[in-house]
């Protein structure tokens, strides 16, 4: 599983769909089935915690620095202003069969985690 071509991506939309969260970029789409952490130089933020939805809504317009994933651990998007995003891939950290997908193009999954 491969986000390397999110490297440079801007975040293009931000999009809260009922139970999960859609990170367009110019092509990609990143879908979660989890609610990821924000970590900032301030402090970090979760869902449902105040200013969460702000902070991310902030990074539309940012571009990608570094994505990664490691099966079973995490999925981390850092943007070029230092704001990271980490879901946890654990399984003790997952209440849903499947935490996401990734398509590079299109509808159609690239791959799921």
């Amino acid at each position: 599983m491969d986000l390397s071509s999110l490297i440079g991506q801007e975040l293009t939309a931000v999009e809260f769909v009922q139970d999960h969260l859609q990170l367009r970029f110019d092509g990609p789409c990143l879908t979660l089935f989890i609610w990821p952490d924000i970590f900032r130089e301030e402090g970090s933020y979760a869902y449902g915690e105040p200013e969460f939805r702000n902070f991310l809504c902030d990074l539309i317009a940012g571009s990608v620095s570094a994505a990664t994933i490691e099966e079973n651990e995490a999925i981390e998007v850092e943007f070029e202003n230092g704001v990271i995003l980490r879901a946890s891939l654990r399984e003790e950290d997952l209440d849903v069969p499947q935490a996401g997908h990734f398509s590079e193009f299109g509808s159609d999954p690239t791959f799921e985690f």
